[in-house]
C-alpha cells in the first residue's frame, strides 16, 4: 500500500513496482483513507507511508498501526521529503526503513524485495 498525498508519487511507485515485479500496489492518498482500508480488513504485506500529509501524518498513522494487534507487524517503510535527522532518527526507529525523496524507483524495488522477502522467511 502506498499511502502519499501526492498524486504524483502515488501513480510513479504504484507504476514501477507493477511493471517490474508481481506485487499488487494499492494507492491512497491519505491516512484516513489508510486506516479506513484497515479497519475494513485490507491488510497489506507493507505500507509505503510519507510522513508529511495533511490530516493524519505519517507518525499518526504508525502510532495506529502500532496499537493494533492486526497491524502492527505490517513492515512501514517510510518514503519521504524530510531530510532533517531528528525525522529520520525517529523513522529509523518507528519503521522498517526510511527512504528520502526524490528517490530511486530500483533501490526502493531493492528495499521492498528484501523486506518482504525477511517477512516471508520470518511467517514460515
Amino acid at each position: 500500500m502506498v499511502v502519499d498525498d501526492e498524486p504524483d508519487v502515488r501513480y510513479s511507485v504504484k507504476c514501477a513496482l507493477e511493471y517490474y515485479s508481481d506485487y499488487d500496489v494499492i494507492c491512497v492518498e491519505s491516512g484516513s483513507s489508510c486506516y479506513e482500508l484497515l479497519k475494513n480488513n485490507e491488510i497489506p504485506d507493507l505500507i509505503i507511508l510519507d510522513i508529511m500529509m495533511p490530516g493524519m501524518s505519517g507518525w499518526m498513522i504508525t502510532d495506529r498501526l502500532r496499537e493494533n494487534s492486526s497491524w502492527k507487524d505490517i513492515p512501514v517503510v517510510f518514503l519521504t521529503a524530510r531530510w532533517d535527522k531528528f525525522a529520520e532518527k525517529l523513522g529509523r526507529k518507528l519503521g522498517t526503513d526510511y527512504i528520502k525523496k526524490p528517490f530511486d524507483i530500483e533501490d526502493l524495488k531493492k528495499r521492498i524485495d528484501k523486506i518482504l522477502k525477511k517477512s516471508n522467511s520470518e511467517s514460515l
